[in-house]
């Protein structure tokens, strides 16, 4: 279940690259604490400190889409805004229920799926367009 960063995933902006890296390193710590039957409290500090890791990703990539006046600025925040919504009731369910097989799924599915997603298309554009300037 852990996830491997590939060199074409790359966004071509060092900074968001090696923030991009360190997200999947604390998925990988994540999904490490939950198949080691860690229990709720230990998960729940890495499911914290991935979380206050989106948000500062998120902050300087949208930082740096203003400063280039991106086009689709807009459209990107709205992904980002998304997914804390979704990170949010993923925290909630791990409150609720602790670190069960069905919470690791639900890791899955939320934050490695839509981070490779977004990495893939919606970073990547933001990449072709800073290359672009």
């Amino acid at each position: 279940m852990a996830i491997q960063w590939l060199d074409s995933l790359s966004v071509g902006v060092e900074e968001i690259d090696n923030q991009h890296k360190g997200l999947f390193d604390a998925v990988n710590k994540l999904y490490d604490a939950c198949s080691q039957g860690k229990g709720r409290q230990e998960v729940g500090k890495i499911v914290d400190f991935l979380g206050e890791y989106v948000i500062t990703h998120f902050e300087a990539e949208e930082k740096l889409q203003q400063q280039n006046s991106y086009p689709d600025y807009g459209k990107h925040k709205e992904e980002h805004e998304k997914f804390i919504v979704d990170f949010t009731a993923l925290k909630n369910r791990l409150e609720a229920e602790g670190s069960t097989l069905s919470f690791v799924s639900l890791v899955n599915r939320t934050v490695s799926d839509w981070l490779i997603r977004h990495i893939s298309s919606t970073d990547k554009a933001f990449g072709n367009f800073l290359r672009k300037k």
